[in-house]
């Protein structure tokens, strides 16, 4: 193990097509390769299920991050899991000592935490990478809203560069 440490958000939702979750068992296997161990919100949920899968597949850490009401939620097989009081406190543990954020497709709460990542970036509060995997153009929405930002002033370019995203998991590799 390196000590790098990368966290994913990602949806929660069982829902979603499974393409969704194809993309993040390719997205976590890069990062694991790449020499990161894995944090994520840790359930037994969706996406997060998805991560954790695919990360103990790999001789990794897997932490999971989960605030107390989801108790019973947890992924029964992480190294490691964390209990919070209030999900902005999961938020800051989830991030804490990560290498690397990573937005997989998901809803309203990826969003969440991508923007806050992202702000704490600006802020210089985060200093490791963000990035919107943007398989198949999910994200694309958000960096139209971004450049219309920049655009009207609303955002400085260097905070705007920032963000990466990527496409293809090529082109994750090379940002991890």
């Amino acid at each position: 193990m390196s000590g790098k440490r990368a966290v994913f958000y990602c949806s929660a939702s069982d829902l979603i097509d499974p393409k969704y979750n194809q993309a993040a068992r390719d997205a976590v296997c890069a990062a694991c390769l790449s020499g990161y161990d894995i944090v994520s919100g840790g359930t037994v949920k969706g996406t997060m299920k998805v991560v954790c899968d695919e990360a103990r597949k790999f001789d990794v850490r897997v932490v999971g991050v989960l605030p107390k009401f989801m108790k019973g939620l947890e992924y029964p097989d992480v190294t490691e899991c964390i209990w919070t009081d209030r999900m902005s406190e999961r938020k800051d543990r989830m991030r804490e000592g990560t290498d690397v954020a990573i937005a997989l497709p998901g809803g309203i709460g990826t969003l969440e935490e991508l923007v806050e990542t992202l702000t704490l970036a600006k802020l210089k509060r985060y200093s490791g990478k963000v990035i919107a995997y943007n398989f198949e153009g999910f994200y694309n929405p958000l960096k139209d809203l971004l450049d219309h930002y920049g655009a009207t002033g609303m955002m400085a370019r260097a905070d705007r560069e920032l963000l990466s995203f990527p496409e293809t998991i090529d082109g994750l590799k090379a940002l991890l």
